[in-house]
């Protein structure tokens, strides 16, 4: 299996000297297993720890920054659900919301509270540098703004309305202020720390330039809570930057997976559901100009009219190409299910990007009042609500077994 990223290596290494290729989407120890020698780990592991400490550590060192994939996946559903527009027509939809979005609060705590007990900061560090890891971290901060919007969507039945306020703005922060420090972190280190050549190329390399993206799509919701004037016209204008600093990084990006998926090998099974990551961007930028178009007249009722109007122009040409993309990736991975493509965490790509179409679709559908617009995001989130239950099956049987 091709490595998709790997240090600059000295060019007197000899020819025969031996090497571990561990592909950075592996989670399964199985794939690793099957590709690399045995002391590689499988991808999003952080780096081992020292001798002699407890059995524990090692347990919990088995959840790298790959796992928050599951907590976006799950949070998804629920803030995907939440934007359907028949969930104020439908109380158990509003319920199932509000169910799934607690189980994503409780995945992110213990997560997070998992990896502060398994890891210390100079581990985490380290574990950036490394190829098969350093683009999972772009996984946790959009983890975290996931389950915050839902403070203020799906789960706000449950919550006092001061905490849910409260919760979102310190997830998003704390979340925004990582990604920002990811992207330019992975950006520095494919530049002047890897060699990458197109065969290694994978729609991994997404993950952490798309979490600015997030927090722009995500940020809006906070404007009403904001004081007027400045706070709530600044607050607007640094969401436009995140998604310009993400949509722009991407579309560096996407060209060189591109050359790789038609020119090189087809891609490795394990590679194979990270193909819907690229609906990941597309989805989430519609996603962000609704809420842009949505909230502007909190800041300027003269923002409200140019706004709706960016959005529509962009997000409906934008799904289009995410649907076009959507038929692509299903059909490749249906060929590649046919061959008995195996199970690993690269499966949790299934749920998010698609999510992010669910909610992209939702928001035409509000400015618009299209029901076409209806359909499609009713439509998405079926497909959503299948693969999350799939992966989050497969997930638990494989942790039962062992295999994870």
């Amino acid at each position: 299996m091709a490595t998709t990223l790997t240090p600059h290596a000295p060019a007197t290494t000899p020819a025969d000297a031996p090497t571990a290729v561990a592909d950075p989407a592996v989670a399964d120890p199985a794939d690793a297993r099957a590709t690399a020698q045995p002391d590689a780990r499988p991808a999003g592991q952080d780096t081992g720890q020292p001798a002699g400490q407890p059995a524990a550590f090692a347990a919990a060192g088995r959840f790298g920054p790959n796992w928050y994939a599951a907590v976006m996946g799950t949070a998804i559903v629920a803030n995907g659900a939440h934007a359907l527009p028949l969930v104020a027509r439908t109380p158990v939809l509003s319920d199932l919301a509000a169910g799934v979005w607690l189980l994503s609060l409780l995945m992110l705590a213990t997560l997070v509270a998992t990896r502060l007990y398994a890891r210390r900061l100079p581990d985490r560090l380290r574990a950036m540098e490394q190829p098969s890891t350093a683009v999972f971290f772009g996984c946790p901060p959009m983890a975290m703004m996931a389950v915050g919007a839902g403070a203020l969507g799906a789960g706000a039945p449950l919550l006092p309305a001061g905490f849910a306020v409260g919760l979102d703005a310190v997830l998003w922060t704390v979340g925004t202020g990582y990604g920002l420090v990811v992207a330019a972190w992975v950006m520095y280190l494919l530049v002047a720390r890897f060699r990458v050549d197109r065969a290694g190329s994978a729609p991994t390399w997404l993950l952490p330039v798309v979490a600015p993206m997030v927090s722009a799509a995500l940020g809006p919701a906070l404007l009403p809570h904001l004081p007027a004037g400045q706070p709530r016209a600044t607050m607007l204008v640094l969401c436009l930057a995140l998604l310009g600093a993400s949509l722009l990084s991407v579309l560096v990006l996407l060209p060189g997976v591109w050359a790789r998926l038609v020119h090189e090998e087809p891609l490795p099974a394990v590679l194979v559901p990270t193909l819907f990551l690229v609906l990941g961007p597309l989805g989430q930028s519609v996603t962000a100009m609704s809420q842009f178009a949505g909230q502007a007249a909190t800041v300027s009722p003269a923002l409200a009219t140019p706004l709706q109007h960016a959005a529509l122009l962009y997000g409906i040409p934008v799904i289009g190409f995410a649907l076009l993309w959507f038929a692509l990736a299903t059909a490749v991975t249906v060929r590649r299910l046919r061959d008995g493509m195996p199970f690993a965490m690269t499966w949790w790509a299934f749920t998010f990007p698609v999510g992010t179409c669910v909610t992209g679709a939702a928001g035409l559908a509000r400015m618009t009042g299209l029901a076409v617009f209806d359909l499609l995001s009713g439509t998405l989130f079926l497909v959503l609500l299948l693969a999350w239950s799939v992966a989050t099956t497969r997930t638990v049987r494989g942790l039962a077994a062992g295999r994870l």
